[in-house]
Formats: structure tokens, C-alpha cells, sequence
């Protein structure tokens, strides 16, 4: 998924997706290609078409631009595109779906909020992973 958009200097930036197991990531690049922000998820390994959102971050040097609310905006768009349901542990995702929630599910995106077994699922996912002592 490569999305071309523009910040709010007018900026172009493109939002680029990276499903990785056990986490997957959007990230926003300038146009030249390097990452200046991301969003982290991982995918319900138990219930088919649920992403759970967990983290979201711009470099702070470009903060101002808006690249965090074209991302969430982007995440949103492509969990429509393919009918998967956003779980927001991440509070920013939250906070963009508590304000404009009915709008994402007007335009067919599906939402639900996060239970403890889904943050159970992150922090596992995100645990550091210890090799055993030799």
C-alpha cells in the first residue's frame, strides 16, 4: 500500500504498509522516501480481521505537520478498503474515534473497543524477546 498525500506545509508524504509478524507497521515517509512516523498494530491471531492498534509516533522534528492525523486517517481508510475491524488500544486512535467514530462507521469501518485480552496480546507481541543463558 503506497498512498500519496500532502502535509499541512504541502508537503508531499505517502503512507506505506508493512505486515510483519507479530507487528505490523504504517509508516509516513517524505518524499524522498525516509520514515518520519509510524503506526504499530498487531493482528488478532484469534478472531480473523481485527487489528489492534497499539502505538502511534512522528519524529519530533516534524511535529506541526499534521502526519499523525494523515496517518490515523490512512490507517482508517485501508481497514475499510479491506473490511478489518480497528481495535484502539493506541489513546490517540481512540481519541480520533470517540470524536469521529459515527463518521468512520457511516463510511463502512468497523470499531470495537479493546478488552484485556487485547492488551494481553500486545504486550506479549511487544515483550522483549530473552534468549536463554548459554
Amino acid at each position: 500500500m503506497t498512498q500519496k498525500l500532502y502535509d499541512n506545509t504541502g508537503a508531499p508524504v505517502s503512507v506505506r504498509l508493512s505486515k510483519t509478524r507479530p507487528i505490523g507497521t504504517y509508516t509516513i515517509n517524505l518524499a524522498e522516501g525516509s520514515p518520519v512516523g509510524r503506526v504499530d498494530f498487531v493482528d488478532s491471531p484469534k478472531v480473523d480481521g481485527e487489528r489492534i492498534v497499539f502505538h502511534t509516533e512522528v519524529d519530533r522534528e516534524f511535529g506541526g505537520r499534521g502526519l499523525a492525523g494523515l496517518l490515523v486517517r490512512e490507517v482508517l481508510a485501508d481497514s475499510i478498503r479491506t473490511s478489518v475491524t480497528i481495535v484502539p488500544v493506541c489513546p490517540l486512535f481512540a481519541g480520533h474515534l470517540k470524536r469521529h467514530g459515527d463518521e468512520f462507521v457511516a463510511g463502512g469501518g468497523k470499531f470495537r473497543p479493546p478488552t484485556p485480552a487485547d492488551i494481553a496480546l500486545v504486550r506479549r507481541a511487544t515483550k522483549p524477546h530473552v534468549s536463554s543463558p548459554r
